[in-house]
């Protein structure tokens, strides 16, 4: 199994079209080989964020093998479209590593298992639906965790991305080694705000997947951002 996450972004004077894609595509997705795949719209600050980004968008999908995400880079209508629409496009492929809960019902990664011994660069994907009673309490504590995340030992890039604005919401975060992820997770205050989310029973349904990433191309900004701060 691979997951292919893709964030593309278009020149302002065709933000309309970007908002036209998140329809247009939806039915060559429908019919791809992926197993499972989001549309996506991205925040500002690489995390959780109020402000969208008109102009960057993303797509994270599930894929039997390699095999068939190169097919559909290389012949699919949405590759086709962001090549003629987007000014830049920037993919990570990962292998699935742990993961626990639910996206819309579904466990999109299935139940990988952990190699313990796994000692090099991990992605982190977190993702929640927010209860419609707890928006206020979850975007108070946002910035806390948003402010500290760029500065934690061994961080190198992450985006946010979500479905919906200020409901359905996820960051995807790529660290140098698991033993970074621990060390930030557990902070004293972030620690905090994660129980928080289970204390006051924030999320009315939630995902948290770690990956080993495989390949990385493309840019955004005109840098590759892993690359650039691995």
């Amino acid at each position: 199994m691979i997951v292919s996450l893709t964030i593309v972004r278009y020149p302002k004077y065709l933000i309309p079209v970007a908002f036209i894609s998140m329809a247009i595509l939806r039915l060559p997705l429908f019919f791809s080989k992926s197993t499972f795949w989001k549309l996506l719209g991205c925040g500002k600050n690489g995390t959780f964020d109020m402000n969208p980004d008109w102009q960057q968008w993303g797509l994270i999908a599930v894929w039997n093998d390699k095999h068939d995400f190169e097919n559909f880079q290389k012949n699919s209508f949405v590759w086709k479209w962001w090549r003629l629409f987007t000014s830049e496009q920037w993919t990570m492929l990962c292998i699935p590593y742990e993961s626990h809960g639910k996206w819309n019902g579904k466990e999109p990664f299935g139940k990988p298992t952990s190699d313990k011994n796994y000692t090099g660069t991990i992605a982190v994907l977190t993702r929640a639906t927010i209860r419609f009673s707890k928006l206020s309490n979850f975007w108070k504590n946002v910035p806390l965790v948003a402010a500290t995340m760029n500065h934690a030992e061994g961080f190198i890039t992450s985006v946010g991305i979500g479905e919906a604005p200020f409901v359905r919401q996820a960051t995807f975060s790529v660290w140098k080694s698991l033993d970074d992820v621990k060390k930030f997770a557990y902070r004293q205050r972030e620690h905090e705000v994660i129980k928080k989310t289970h204390s006051e029973n924030w999320y009315s349904e939630e995902l948290f997947a770690r990956f080993i990433p495989i390949e990385t191309f493309g840019t955004i900004r005109k840098v590759n951002p892993y690359e650039v701060n691995s």
